[in-house]
């Protein structure tokens, strides 16, 4: 029985969808762990993008850029102590300000993740039937109708045989065909938002352009909006529409995908481009990041990539550089984006 209250007061309905906008927007996102002795580290700090409907935006930089955790906060599952402030506006509601019940209603039904480490990520001790049944038995559907539903997440999620592998523990699967059931378990709940957090980086090279290519389909023909999280611009690089590029904790460039990657914006974005590794090359890195990235503990003065831009002055040294639009959909935060930018 519904305690007293109407349904939507207890996240047991969703929200009137905003007809107008993305339907995910993050304005001003912070937040913040427990530090030593007591401090505070500011792991994300004031970032801010959209991702519209039914596209794909590329979440990209180092480790420890804080693109996981910006995900992880999307989701409502930040780490323990984490605090979190700034807007999570989905459809116009904003998730940070919403109750605990309207956030789990959110998870795996409206907002839904794909983890890096589907072996970590799935329960070893139950069939992977069972674990991507969980949502449709919540519904209380008979049985055989659950086990029909699982075998159709399976076969669209690309597991061959399903009505076998569902019956197998996440052991006994390969990595591709884990990373497929982990995908099945995220489309349970119908999602609009698909979170893909690094979701081809344990695979090899042949199984993770098959990951890649069946969730550009999925995303297609679901119209799903997707946020792919990854340090790898090969693979954002071929299913994404839009990127965000984040460096420290902070968004440093963003806009179309082919227009980013060929013409950045920012000296983080082109020293990233020009560190991927040429196909016709025999060289492992075409052309390395210089020194070691910062991270949200270290961060430097100002902005926190000027220790290694080869086009830092004294400015980049004591003022962090905002956010702003440098040219139609394209937005920098580089003292000198437009020298960046050239011609």
């Amino acid at each position: 029985m519904i305690p007293a209250g109407t349904a939507r007061e207890h996240g047991l309905t969703k929200p009137s969808p905003a007809t107008d906008g993305p339907p995910l927007r993050i304005d001003g996102l912070v937040v913040d762990l427990p530090g030593p002795r007591g401090t505070r580290v500011r792991v994300v700090d004031g970032v801010s993008f959209d991702v519209p409907r039914a596209t794909t935006v590329g979440l990209i930089g180092e480790s420890g850029s804080g693109k996981t955790m910006t995900a992880q906060a999307i989701l409502g599952l930040p780490p323990e102590g984490a605090t979190l402030s700034g807007r999570l506006l989905w459809h116009g509601e904003d998730l940070i300000a919403a109750d605990p019940p309207r956030r789990r209603a959110v998870r795996g039904r409206e907002i839904a993740m794909i983890f890096q480490d589907p072996l970590a990520a799935l329960n070893p001790t139950q069939r992977i039937g069972r674990q991507v049944g969980e949502i449709p038995r919540r519904d209380r559907l008979p049985r055989a109708e659950v086990s029909r539903r699982v075998v159709e997440l399976l076969d669209r999620a690309g597991v061959p045989e399903p009505k076998r592998r569902m019956r197998a523990y996440p052991h006994e699967l390969s990595g591709g065909l884990r990373q497929r059931a982990m995908i099945a378990v995220a489309l349970a709940g119908k999602p609009s938002l698909l979170l893909a957090d690094e979701p081809t980086t344990a695979l090899d090279v042949t199984v993770q352009s098959r990951i890649l290519r069946l969730l550009a389909d999925i995303q297609e023909t679901e119209g799903l909006s997707m946020l792919l999280v990854s340090h790898d611009l090969r693979v954002v690089s071929h299913v994404a529409e839009r990127v965000v590029v984040m460096y420290a904790g902070r968004v440093c460039e963003r806009g179309p995908a082919r227009d980013v990657l060929r013409r950045p914006a920012h000296p983080y974005t082109a020293a990233l481009v020009r560190s991927v590794p040429a196909v016709r090359t025999r060289t492992a890195l075409a052309d390395p990041l210089p020194g070691a990235p910062a991270t949200p503990a270290n961060r430097p003065a100002g902005c926190a990539f000027h220790p290694r831009c080869p086009l830092a002055r004294a400015r980049c040294r004591g003022e962090v550089p905002a956010v702003r639009e440098v040219a139609p959909g394209r937005w920098s935060a580089c003292h000198f984006a437009q020298e960046v930018l050239g011609p």
